[in-house]
């Protein structure tokens, strides 16, 4: 039998001369189809139940590769694989489970295995990965460490295939300090992400650091972020020391990265390229050893595009790109997380209180809502449930009148979408003039304010009107109330794209 390392291609001689793989699983429908599947490919498949025949299996220096079940009657596959891999560090393992939670992956990854799978898994997909399996080049020794597992305790909850893509990439992420750049719309907890990067990751035991960019007065974020030097400024009266540098060591979390001032970015680019900055009115370099972890709801190409956002900082900060589904694109998921949130909430509730459960109705409601404000307004309206209704159960007439209540509408999700949209527009909108009226400071800001703010407001406008009608400027004048000419005047004056998605 051919060995890893030597194999070219899959056979379609005898059995000797093809790869072998090793199927563990103790559900005999799952063997019976990966069976078919991969002896169809070419491969030589070996069937197992139980970890012990696995395990003998290994240690006779047979498989080319291995593809096992986590839970199995006899054990589960994490607490075996650090000997066999250390055994046979050549021997590939793809890993697969049903229990798809961020802690499956995380320990898949620290397990040593090649690729994790959640259940249930394409099968072209899963060939895909045993073909770039076999045709890796050798390795060397992966000494895997055994009993370190990590403790259970992650708040991201979710077990959709959304969700189980942001795992995967997590799991690769934990153990490294790439910059990662998470993008999401508000709420879909983007900080939980990047406190779970540094919680399971390498630097787990120095300080996690957080700075809302859009919280902070934009002639104060060079200071909060690189410290200040006594004098450097009116009312420095003593030096004060940095984000960067209570972060030394850890990891600092960028929080609306997009709201970042351009002298900031520019000295944030230093610190990327040169791992070392200056506090400001200081002039002696400091040295950082600080993971960065970015995180917008912005378009950063359009701030980009618009001179509001340095390209050359967006490809330093976006090395590892990471998007966070909304929760209207994982709906599948909201049981799930009702359940994590009315725990949670109980203590709120007023005493001798029973837990809550939701009707089938109430729930099906649930899942149909847009849900603007995403995990976050979930989690609100579950405390709010918790703590305003005595009901045991929570029925279909409650969830109405409060997704109505909230929303401040009466009608469907696409409504409450709508409203949301339009409600964001205005803080935009709202964001500018005081961006304006804070650097003008206790100056009139310059001439032409009107006009210039209304071309800050049509750009975005015009701009959702054509993504919604995929560029068709006829359909985006007639929903802009506009004529067709004065459309495309407007276009050109602000230089907006009309090139249509491709499906």
């Amino acid at each position: 039998m051919k060995k890893l390392g030597r194999v070219a291609k899959v056979s379609s001689e005898n059995s000797e001369n093809k790869v072998q793989i090793l199927v563990a699983d103790d559900d005999s429908a799952i063997r019976t189809v990966l069976n078919r599947a991969l002896s169809e490919a070419g491969y030589d498949v070996r069937l197992a139940s139980n970890i012990k025949t696995l395990r003998n299996w290994i240690s006779q220096d047979m498989g080319d590769l291995v593809i096992s079940d986590v839970v199995m009657p006899d054990g589960n596959i994490f607490d075996f694989m650090a000997g066999f891999i250390n055994s046979r560090p050549d021997l590939p393992v793809i890993v697969m489970s049903a229990q798809n939670t961020l802690m499956t992956a995380i320990k898949a990854n620290e397990a040593g295995a090649y690729e994790y799978l959640p259940k249930p898994f394409d099968l072209t997909n899963l060939k895909s990965i045993i073909e770039r399996a076999i045709a890796r080049p050798k390795s060397g020794a992966r000494l895997i460490k055994s009993g370190e597992e990590a403790e259970d305790g992650i708040p991201l909850i979710g077990r959709s295939a959304a969700m189980q893509e942001v795992y995967r990439v997590l799991a690769r992420m934990m153990q490294t300090d790439l910059t990662l750049m998470i993008s999401g719309e508000s709420g879909t907890g983007k900080e939980l992400v990047a406190r779970a990067l540094h919680d399971f990751g390498k630097r787990k035991k120095g300080p996690f650091v957080a700075i809302n960019m859009a919280a902070i007065p934009r002639d104060l974020i060079e200071s909060e972020l690189f410290g200040h030097e006594k004098g450097a400024f009116t009312g420095a009266q003593n030096r004060s020391m940095g984000q960067f540098e209570h972060a030394q060591g850890g990891t600092l979390f960028l929080d609306e990265i997009g709201d970042m001032p351009l002298e900031a970015q520019t000295r944030l680019l230093r610190v990327l390229q040169q791992g070392e900055y200056t506090t400001v009115g200081g002039r002696v370099p400091i040295s950082t050893d600080v993971r960065i972890i970015a995180a917008t709801n912005k378009d950063l190409q359009d701030l980009i595009a618009r001179g509001k956002f340095r390209e050359d900082l967006f490809y330093r900060l976006n090395v590892v790109p990471l998007r966070l589904p909304p929760l209207r694109e994982r709906a599948d998921d909201i049981a799930a997380l009702v359940d994590h949130f009315m725990k949670h909430a109980g203590g709120e509730a007023a005493s001798g209180s029973q837990p809550k459960t939701f009707s089938d109705e109430a729930m099906a409601l649930l899942r149909e809502h847009r849900w603007p404000g995403n995990v976050r307004e979930l989690e609100n309206l579950v405390r709010r449930l918790c703590v305003l209704y005595q009901q045991d159960i929570i029925g279909e007439e409650i969830i109405r009148s409060e997704l109505s209540t909230n929303t401040g509408v009466s009608g469907t999700a696409d409504e409450s979408g709508k409203t949301q949209h339009i409600e964001d527009l205005a803080l935009a909108c709202g964001s500018y003039f005081d961006g304006i009226f804070e650097q003008a400071g206790e100056k009139l800001p310059q001439k032409g304010l009107y006009h210039k703010s209304l071309r800050e407001f049509e750009r975005p406008l015009i701009k959702a009107a054509l993504t919604a009608t995929n560029g068709n400027q006829i359909k985006a004048a007639e929903i802009l109330g506009l004529n067709r000419n004065t459309l495309r005047k407007k276009i050109r004056e602000l230089e907006i794209s009309t090139k249509r998605s491709i499906h």
